[in-house]
């Protein structure tokens, strides 16, 4: 073996190494089954690893219409920290075979995965949503208050899901608008 063939063996062997080293999360681990009607409706958001397009919101709400074509229309809000009222429409589509925990949203151009990774079964009251990543995290009531001993249960669940929670974030509900 010449002297570059040896360099560009050992680069390759390098970046092998390197690539195996920050092999992906497994999948997230979802529910089992959600029943997407008594799902839909508006949820408060508790707390978020916040996406870069929800820094500095308050009062984010998320509202879930079923569509009859079976996707479902999703409008989320919030009020920004110049104290305007922001929101976005999208539309989102059942992943197969995923027991309606998997969802595929799109807002315009951009698409991200929502999986429900927890959910209050019995009443539909609390749902924790991760991405695959692990880089975002919503934890969500049918209320704008939650209380303490469900939001520690929830943050456990997170992570045994392999979040690591320093970035999350209490969502203020204070200044309720009439969204």
């Amino acid at each position: 073996m010449n002297s570059r063939s040896m360099k560009s063996f050992l680069l390759t062997c390098s970046l092998a190494i390197l690539l195996c080293g920050c092999a992906s999360q497994p999948p997230l681990k979802t529910v089992q089954h959600v029943d997407l009607k008594r799902y839909s409706g508006k949820w408060y958001e508790i707390a978020t690893i916040p996406a870069w397009f929800e820094k500095g919101c308050h009062n984010a709400t998320a509202v879930y219409t079923p569509l009859p074509d079976g996707r479902i229309r999703v409008i989320n809000r919030c009020v920004t920290l110049r104290g305007k009222e922001s929101s976005v429409t999208g539309i989102a589509t059942v992943v197969p075979n995923s027991g309606n925990a998997r969802l595929k949203v799109r807002f315009g151009l951009i698409t991200g995965d929502y999986d429900i990774i927890a959910l209050d079964t019995t009443n539909y009251r609390w749902a924790v949503v991760g991405h695959p990543s692990r880089n975002y995290l919503w934890i969500l009531s049918r209320s704008p208050e939650m209380d303490n001993a469900t939001y520690q249960h929830l943050l456990t669940l997170a992570r045994e899901n392999g979040y690591t929670l320093e970035k999350l974030r209490k969502t203020n509900q204070s200044q309720r608008t009439s969204n």
